[in-house]
């Protein structure tokens, strides 16, 4: 690629029927100058190129690093949903069990109350009986003792 010094310092050879030396001389040095800002400008864009490369290269990275966060969050968030859920199931289950096991633990007492009852009555019916028994074997004692107090008299 020709520099704006190549320009300036390029030279013609001179013929009999040639250019006029100083409008040659006065083109070149104004396409010079021309090409010498172009070039500058060609070189500055270019580094604007780069530096907003480099600026898309590190957006597209940290739009990378979001994307990979995110993902991670999700995965996160259905990890915990799913360890709350099997939680849950498994504090109700332990709850259910419980009940169960109160209920039944319920339902013996019960049972035992009831048997307790069961025992207490028959005994009851059998001291009833036996004093019963009792007092008429008293009863019969003293109606013998009175009857033979009398017979005494």
């Amino acid at each position: 690629m020709l520099t704006p010094l190549d320009i300036q310092n390029k030279e013609f050879s001179k013929s009999i029927m040639g250019y006029k030396e100083t409008e040659v001389v006065s083109f070149l040095d104004e396409v010079a100058a021309d090409y010498e800002k172009l070039y500058k400008e060609n070189l500055e864009l270019k580094d604007k190129v780069s530096v907003l490369n480099e600026k898309v290269e590190y957006y597209q990275n940290i739009e990378k690093t979001l994307q990979n966060t995110l993902v991670v969050a999700q995965n996160t968030a259905e990890e915990v949903s799913h360890n709350a859920k099997k939680e849950a199931e498994l504090i109700i289950r332990e709850a259910e069990e419980n009940a169960r096991k109160i209920i039944e633990d319920a339902h013996n007492e019960v049972v035992k109350i009831q048997k307790k009852y069961e025992e207490i009555r028959k005994e009851l019916l059998i001291f009833k009986t036996r004093f019963k028994t009792f007092l008429s074997s008293q009863l019969e004692t003293v109606d013998m003792f009175l009857n033979e107090v009398e017979e005494k008299q």
